[in-house]
């Protein structure tokens, strides 16, 4: 599957591969900074990287939360970080309509966890050709997620990614359930377990998601162990300031500490 997304690096490594970047794209300047820290580390380690960055956030749970600044702008950076470090991209897509709008900034396009039923977003992103990258829902047991993958298979694309981001529990909380990934891996696509969207305490009364970012490390080093192919994370700087989802985020330069130690356990157990 990675040898379909252009540019992806360290295929032959034996590690896994990662989607990381800031939740949202704020600037051209914060883009870069966080891209070329982050390929700089997983060069080192030899992780294939796929950047990530969403362009807008159409979720968002009060009206005056930030959403972006102006979707073809942040699509262009998302093209600008493409080239300058010739690595692949990924973001987001919300309706049908982005679908082919988005495929022709980036590599990955990206179904979010609470659309993955959507038959119309399917279908148009496995029209555009590009690989697609399905989030399980927060409300699916890993064994319904099957339709949404046929449903890309059945709209002329058989290049597909399932991301696991927790299931909620309670109204407030969010648990992973490590039966998940070789369950989902059994439908022969590789499988990402979100290390820091399945820490969120979504559902807060002020409007604005909590995190467990202190907990990120250990769900990342349960996943390695547990045989993901993939690590989807965000990261940001200043996680404070992020407009996004700060209360989640990995702080950037808590980053390659973190990657050593999952590469150390990929190798224990292949």
């Amino acid at each position: 599957m990675l040898a379909k997304i252009n540019k992806i690096q360290h295929q032959k490594s034996g590690n896994f591969f990662l989607m990381a970047g800031p939740c949202a794209i704020e600037s051209e300047a914060m883009a870069m900074e966080i891209a070329e820290k982050i390929l700089t580390i997983t060069n080192k380690l030899e992780i294939p990287f796929i950047f990530k960055a969403s362009y807008r956030k159409a979720n968002r749970s009060r009206l005056d939360s930030f959403t972006g600044i102006g979707d073809i702008d942040a699509l262009e950076i998302l093209k600008k970080v493409a080239e300058r470090f010739n690595i692949p991209t990924v973001t987001d897509i919300h309706t049908a309509e982005e679908a082919a709008i988005a495929a022709a900034y980036v590599d990955v396009l990206q179904i979010p966890a609470f659309l993955c039923r959507q038959t119309d977003l399917l279908v148009a992103a496995a029209k555009t050709g590009k690989v697609v990258n399905i989030k399980k829902g927060q409300f699916l047991a890993p064994e319904s997620i099957e339709h949404a993958i046929t449903k890309v298979k059945e709209s002329g694309s058989n290049s597909v990614i399932l991301t696991d981001r927790g299931t909620m529990f309670g109204y407030q909380d969010m648990v992973v359930d490590f039966r998940s990934i070789p369950i989902m891996q059994e439908f022969g696509v590789p499988v990402v377990l979100d290390i820091t969207h399945s820490l969120q305490t979504p559902n807060q009364k002020s409007g604005l998601t909590g995190g467990k970012p202190a907990l990120i490390e250990t769900i990342a080093k349960a996943g390695i162990a547990a045989g993901v192919d993939g690590i989807f994370l965000e990261t940001h700087p200043k996680p404070s300031e992020a407009k996004s989802d700060g209360a989640n985020m990995l702080q950037l330069d808590k980053l390659e500490n973190l990657l050593i130690k999952l590469v150390k356990i990929r190798k224990a157990i292949i």
